[in-house]
């Protein structure tokens, strides 16, 4: 067993607090052999929060750049970051409540879903979401995903391919005008291959820009505590999770807004 199975299970321990998603997702869907780092939705109630920082500092880990794991700053839309030493490697773990892109419905129904699940993770509808990011390397995983999902309908919603798109559309005509509507890049089926293509490629940069954009409020509210943190990861150095969890708190209540785009 995987590194991020054994913690997903002792975070699990007892009750569902945290969902697998993005590259060790993608994993267990068998789209790729391996991801160098651990992602998981964590449940937005405190003692989930305890409970998971209880594991890690089990571990001996340690905060990397980020918010702290508390419930005002993951509210807003932050997510934190830790890491520690396993077996001569280091284990690099992100968690986040409010995963970008994926609606407060449809999270909590998939926190439904996942009950019981061994190991529960984010299924493709929801994992295609999370990876539309600003990284080129992130959009192939995207369209492979999409094929994995067995409505036809939800197929034309996020295919990325415009020969799979022209043969879902010759295949269930009668869904391509409500489609449209949903999907305006659809409207460029009637154009043939090489018309969807280009619009298939303008919808991404635009999906591409306005993840960046999401990414740069956040970088630019987190300068504050950018400025601060080489004194503040020395003397988290120091001390055992818990306390270094007080530190990196009282630090980013002084120059971390809870929510970047309250302004």
């Amino acid at each position: 067993m995987s590194v991020y199975l054994e913690l997903t299970a002792d975070f699990n321990r007892g009750r569902l607090r945290t969902i697998v998603c993005s590259g060790q997702a993608v994993v267990l869907l068998r789209l790729a052999i391996a991801s160098k780092d651990g992602d998981w939705i964590l449940r937005e109630d405190q003692e989930s929060l305890d409970h998971v920082l209880g594991e890690l500092g089990r571990r001996g880990a340690r905060y990397r750049f980020g918010a702290p794991m508390d419930l005002r700053w993951l509210r807003g839309g932050w997510s934190c970051h830790l890491e520690f030493p396993h077996e001569g490697t280091r284990v690099r773990t992100d968690f986040f409540t409010r995963p970008p892109r994926v609606s407060a419905s449809r999270l909590a129904n998939l926190w439904q879903e996942q009950e019981g699940k061994s190991p529960p993770f984010t299924a493709a509808a929801d994992l295609l979401l999370i990876k539309q990011t600003a990284r080129e390397k992130d959009w192939p995983i995207v369209g492979e995903l999409a094929r994995l999902l067995a409505d036809p309908a939800d197929q034309m919603r996020h295919s990325r391919s415009a020969r799979d798109l022209l043969a879902l559309a010759a295949a269930h005509p009668e869904l391509v005008v409500p489609l449209v509507r949903e999907r305006p890049a659809l409207a460029a089926l009637s154009g043939g291959l090489d018309r969807l293509r280009i619009e298939l490629e303008r919808e991404r940069f635009a999906a591409m820009d306005a993840d960046a954009q999401r990414v740069q409020r956040y970088l630019a509210a987190a300068a504050g505590l950018q400025s601060v943190w080489p004194e503040l990861e020395r003397r988290m150095a120091e001390l055992p999770l818990h306390q270094a969890h007080r530190l990196l708190v009282d630090s980013a209540t002084a120059c971390l807004p809870n929510c970047p785009t309250a302004s």
